[in-house]
């Protein structure tokens, strides 16, 4: 379900960038995504 795919970017991000990957996050519910998507990931990034 969806806990899984979060923890599956967490762990994606910590595998990539290492300690620089250390992020925060949340989860929200909706009853619906568009394309009945189940989940939704979204990312913001600073590059330097």
């Amino acid at each position: 379900g969806q806990p899984r795919v979060i923890n599956g970017a967490s762990e994606l991000f910590g595998e990539v960038f290492g300690d620089a990957g250390a992020h925060a996050r949340s989860a929200v519910g909706v009853s619906e995504l568009p394309r009945n998507a189940p989940v939704e990931v979204e990312g913001i990034a600073e590059v330097s």
